[in-house]
């Protein structure tokens, strides 16, 4: 007699099986995702803060060169304007037409936009920006005093910098406040970041959170006063 054979092992996956194995692909591919999105995110705001530490070089190497600060470029010109991202002024004697606008990225030889393809706010004083008076080396002087104010959020007394010749943000991933290359501005602007885009003399710059993400830098007096006495253009 033959003995008993046992019945046949069945070598495949449950349902029960398979759904725990699709749940563990889930949450691994979820987290490989959410850690690729975390370091693209910090990756754009090392770029962005390094497009802002070039265009305050910029604005500094322009004063240098021209006596003043360029004015702001019309935020609202489409990309395919032919005055688009260069300064805002009827001729070269003449004051600026703003004091707040984008940077002009054409007269500065720099990029246009952000790395989240939005151009950079820009405020320039006006007692730094007019025209260089005849015989002139500079339209300022050491005692010139700038008018912008940076605090750490928009309900502060204190100021983190005051008496400012010149503001830049960039509005971050979320964009609040941004002026698109297609000349329109993003609406939906609240709080601190309402303060960088509503054109006042008060910006706020802070550790990012708490729906807040612009990214903000500006000419300190004394850096912009120090490089126009090595340049020759004061006292």
């Amino acid at each position: 007699m033959q003995p008993l054979q046992p019945p046949p092992r069945n070598l495949g996956f449950t349902l029960v099986e398979l759904a725990i194995v699709l749940v563990i692909i889930a949450l691994l591919t979820s987290g490989l995702l959410m850690g690729i999105t975390a370091q693209r995110a910090s990756a754009e705001s090392t770029d962005a803060q390094r497009q802002l530490d070039n265009i305050r070089e910029a604005l500094l190497g322009f004063a240098m060169a021209n006596g003043r600060l360029p004015c702001p470029a019309n935020p609202a010109l489409t990309s395919t304007d032919a005055t688009v991202g260069t300064e805002d002024r009827p001729n070269a004697t003449s004051a600026c037409n703003r004091t707040y606008g984008v940077i002009p990225w054409v007269t500065l030889g720099l990029p246009e936009a952000d790395p989240w393809s939005r151009r950079f706010t820009y405020f320039a004083s006006s007692s730094f920006s007019g025209p260089v008076a005849t015989g002139a080396l500079a339209s300022f002087t050491l005692a010139t005093l700038g008018n912008a104010n940076i605090k750490d959020s928009a309900g502060s007394s204190a100021n983190i910098a005051s008496n400012v010749p010149a503001v830049v943000v960039s509005h971050g991933s979320n964009g609040l406040g941004a002026w698109q290359p297609s000349g329109t501005q993003i609406a939906g602007a609240v709080g601190d970041e309402l303060e960088n885009a509503n054109s006042t003399l008060t910006f706020v710059s802070r550790t990012p959170g708490n729906n807040f993400d612009d990214l903000v830098t500006w000419v300190a007096p004394g850096i912009l006063m120090a490089k126009m006495v090595a340049a020759g253009r004061l006292p």
